[in-house]
C-alpha cells in the first residue's frame, strides 16, 4: 500500500522524488520506496527532515509512528515561554517578533486595540508592506453576535464593538498599502493569535477577565510539533471565512 500521504505532500510542495532525495540526502529508490510501500518507513531523522522539508507534521505523514511521550516531547519543544497574562508581556515582543516576518505576518483578535495605539507596531507594518510581505488583520465584525457575547464575558458589554471601531479608526493610515488587508470575522474566539512566520504568540480567552489577564503562549515551529501548526490552520479557517474591508468605515450590516 502507498503512502498517498507522503506523495500528495511532496506534490504539494512542487518537488519531484529526486529532488526530495537530494535535500534529504538518500538515494532517489529510497524516496520512492518511502512512497510506495506504507510498510518502508524513514529512520527517524530523515522523518524529521522530510517533514520539515514538507511542512507536514510527521503524524500527517506517517500517523502510526508517533507515541504519547513523543508527542508531549514536540510540544514542550515548541513552548518558548508562558506568561502569566498579556500585560507582563514586554511591550516590544510583538514588533520584535513581526520584524522577522518574511512569509506570514497575522493578527487574529476582536480589536486589538492596544496594538492599534503602538507606533513601533505601525512603523512595522509600513516596513514589511514595502518589503512585500503579506499583512494580513482579522478583527471582529462589531455587531455580530460573538462580539456582542465577548463584550458580556468581560462585563464591558456594547464596549467590546466600540472597541472594534475604534482600532478599525486607529488603524486608518494602514488602510492601502501594499500587501496589507482587513478582514472582519464573526468567529467565536477562543483565543486572539498573533503570528510571524514560525513563531506565534497565542493569548487565550478566559470567561469573565479582559484579554490582556489571560495567558499567552509563545510558540515556536518545530519539526514533529502539533500546538503551532493546531493554531496556524485555525487562523487560516477564519481568513477564508471573513470578509474583506477597504476603510475603516465599511462595516456594513452585522453579521
Amino acid at each position: 500500500m502507498a503512502n498517498e500521504r507522503l506523495r500528495s505532500a511532496i506534490v504539494a510542495r512542487g518537488m519531484t522524488d529526486d529532488e526530495v532525495a537530494a535535500r534529504i540526502g538518500v538515494d532517489p529508490k529510497t524516496v520512492d520506496r518511502w512512497i510506495n510501500n506504507s510498510k518502508r518507513k524513514p529512520y527517524r531523522r530523515h522523518q524529521y527532515a522530510l517533514a520539515n522539508l514538507l511542512g507536514r507534521d510527521i503524524s500527517y505523514l506517517w500517523p502510526e509512528e508517533r507515541t504519547a511521550g513523543e508527542v508531549r516531547e514536540a510540544g514542550q519543544a515548541e513552548l518558548i515561554r508562558l506568561y502569566p497574562h498579556r500585560a507582563v508581556v514586554p511591550r516590544e515582543l510583538w514588533p520584535e517578533l513581526y520584524a522577522k516576518a518574511t512569509e506570514a505576518f497575522d493578527v487574529l483578535a476582536y480589536s486589538g486595540f492596544w496594538l492599534s495605539e503602538d507606533p513601533m507596531f505601525f512603523k512595522v507594518v509600513r516596513e514589511k508592506s514595502a518589503d512585500g510581505v503579506p499583512v494580513r488583520f482579522m478583527l471582529g465584525e462589531p455587531g455580530c453576535q460573538a462580539v456582542e457575547q465577548r463584550g458580556h464575558d468581560e462585563g464591558i458589554g456594547s464596549g467590546m464593538a466600540s472597541k472594534v471601531r475604534n482600532a478599525l479608526v486607529n488603524y486608518s493610515p494602514l488602510f492601502g498599502l501594499p500587501g496589507v488587508e482587513f478582514r472582519l470575522h464573526s468567529t467565536t474566539l477562543y483565543n486572539s493569535l498573533y503570528r510571524s512566520d514560525d513563531e506565534l504568540l497565542a493569548n487565550g480567552h478566559i470567561y469573565g477577565v479582559g484579554a490582556y489577564l489571560a495567558p499567552v503562549l509563545h510558540l515556536t515551529r518545530v519539526p514533529g510539533g502539533e500546538l503551532f501548526d493546531s493554531y496556524a490552520e485555525s487562523i487560516e479557517r477564519v481568513w477564508q471565512g471573513a470578509r474583506t474591508i477597504r476603510s475603516p468605515h465599511d462595516l456594513g450590516a452585522a453579521a
